[in-house]
């Protein structure tokens, strides 16, 4: 952090007064400056019971009832601020018969494409190969979407990526971060990212002393009086002097207007972003029992995260948070013994095939009920940061679960449960579950519950996808939702509509492909983006 970053958040306009020609008169209102905007993604890994997971109501107003009965209750008190896009398809799925993408790693595949919309490379067209290269070792051909919005939107032109499972580096099977081609991107320690907040706990790399005491409340003016005396002494025309001497009465106006850093002491503890939790965290091992305690209203360690990635938002310090949840994980904190990739399978095997663990189903609920209350938890930490225009920081985000898969035994991304909540202030129409594939109100739930189940034969086949959702239904592509969040913060792009710095337009491509019979061959099929822009159904104005 130094200076430049507290400035940016006093919005550019502001910065640049002293230049603008219309800015010589006192009549700028600092009331137009609005609270900043931020996006916050939690990833899960293996997908989720969806016949218990999304209401019955596919398309309209979302009230508290409508999540009661499912794995979302915990969100039910936040329906009003919630947006449940259904019918949207993710990249690059992995068939049998590569029907549907490459034939790399039903894993691998995902987590490379989710939020690139890039094929990997080197390809495989072999569905059953254990090339090391292919399977284990492939990496997107393009950067992903944090990196794409941080370049613009980031101080340090790089996201915030968190794994909650305390480890910096993951294998290309799980990694979701790509800063450029074949480049995974390391999360942070969240030492490190807690150290960047405060400045005060990390000997040697101290946050600016200026940024800290303007989270603590302390004047802007104050914080640049020296160089503003150092102007002043300046043999400058009256017209400039005049221009000065407003950009610091619109600075002073500005600062009632936005400081909502609520960005002390007193809100990170409340939070629980506390040195004591912190280091209690990053003391953990990897996969350690404690990171996944049994649900209570209590802080777990997956919350302390929660609490850093949210006072980073609160503080404006990073608008790009990503929050990632570990993959083959055993959730002995909810009596769960079984590894969650075997488990997602209903096995007790890295196999697609055999007989079902007895209460797959069951165990599989627990652990979607855990990560909805890691959610909630999220949500809650966003909404209760209230902002100087009356709003709160959960209304000026978007604040994503994402989950890699639909269902965790057909490993299909037709019809994917993705959960946002917070409208990125105003831009996304909140209170309502938006079906973008058809708009029909009862889109399938799929058939997470048709094996494995009392009364059901006790054997799976993973092959077949028949606990997944029809591949002839919500099929919308994901590239368009990214659209939206790009969007809605403000990423620009270029007259070809990708993402581009110093671009002007809107938003209307991103990634290579955005069908995923595409990606069949690696790349080799020529860059199409079938269906360009956002979607406008998920926009607050629809």
């Amino acid at each position: 952090m130094n200076r430049r970053i507290l400035l940016r958040g006093l919005g550019g306009a502001v910065v640049a007064a002293p230049f603008l020609g219309s800015l010589g008169s006192r009549g700028a209102k600092a009331q137009s400056v609005s609270p900043p905007k931020r996006l916050i993604v939690m990833f899960t890994h293996y997908g989720c019971i969806t016949t218990r997971f999304f209401p019955t109501k596919s398309h309209g107003a979302l009230e508290a009832a409508d999540l009661l009965p499912t794995t979302l209750a915990p969100l039910a008190p936040y329906a009003s601020k919630l947006l449940i896009p259904r019918g949207i398809r993710a990249m690059n799925e992995w068939t049998m018969d590569m029907k549907r993408g490459q034939g790399n790693d039903p894993y691998l595949n995902v987590c490379g494409s989710y939020f690139t919309c890039q094929p990997v490379t080197p390809n495989s067209n072999d569905p059953f190969s254990f090339n090391q290269a292919t399977k284990f070792n492939a990496m997107p051909l393009g950067p992903s979407l944090d990196h794409v919005m941080a370049q613009q939107l980031s101080p340090s032109g790089t996201p915030l990526l968190l794994n909650v499972n305390g480890r910096v580096a993951e294998t290309p099977q799980t990694s979701i971060s790509y800063k450029g081609p074949e480049a995974i991107f390391r999360a942070l320690p969240i030492a490190q990212a807690f150290s960047n907040l405060t400045g005060l706990f990390q000997p040697g790399a101290p946050t600016s002393p200026d940024s800290y005491q303007a989270a603590r409340g302390k004047s802007v003016l104050d914080l640049v009086r020296h160089d503003l005396d150092t102007l002043h002494r300046f043999d400058m025309s009256r017209s400039d002097r005049l221009k000065l001497e407003a950009w610091q009465e619109l600075l002073q106006q500005t600062e009632k207007v936005i400081a909502t850093a609520q960005c002390n002491p007193e809100v990170a503890a409340r939070l629980g972003a506390t040195q004591a939790n912190v280091d209690a965290t990053a003391a953990l091992l990897p996969n350690s029992d404690s990171v996944t305690a049994k649900i209570t209203d209590s802080l777990d360690a997956a919350d302390v995260y929660s609490a850093v990635a949210v006072l980073s938002a609160a503080c404006n310090i990073n608008p790009i948070i990503w929050l990632k949840y570990p993959s083959n994980y055993v959730f002995t904190g909810l009596d769960i013994k079984a590894d969650s990739a075997n488990l997602s399978k209903r096995l007790d095997n890295a196999g697609m095939q055999g007989p079902c663990v007895p209460n797959a189903i069951e165990m599989l609920l627990r652990i979607d009920g855990y990560y909805t209350q890691k959610f909630a938890k999220l949500v809650t930490m966003l909404d209760s940061i209230p902002e100087a225009d009356g709003s709160t920081t959960l209304d000026n985000s978007a604040a994503v679960w994402c989950q890699d898969v639909s269902d965790g035994a057909a490993r299909n991304l037709n019809n994917l449960p993705i959960i946002q909540a917070g409208s990125a202030g105003g831009y996304f129409k909140t209170g309502w579950a938006v079906n973008v594939d058809d708009g029909s109100p009862n889109l399938s739930n799929g058939n997470s519950e048709s094996a494995c189940m009392p009364g059901t034969p006790d054997m799976i086949d993973g092959t077949t996808q028949s606990t997944g959702t029809d591949a002839q239904l919500g099929n919308a592509p994901i590239n368009k939702y990214y659209c939206n969040l790009m969007n809605a913060l403000g990423v620009k792009a270029g007259a070809d509509g990708f993402p581009a710095q110093g671009g002007s337009a809107e938003v209307t491509h991103f990634g290579r492909y955005d069908k995923t019979e595409d990606f069949i061959g690696g790349g080799s099929n020529p860059p199409t983006i079938h269906d360009p822009g956002a979607f406008e159904a998920l926009k607050g104005n629809a």
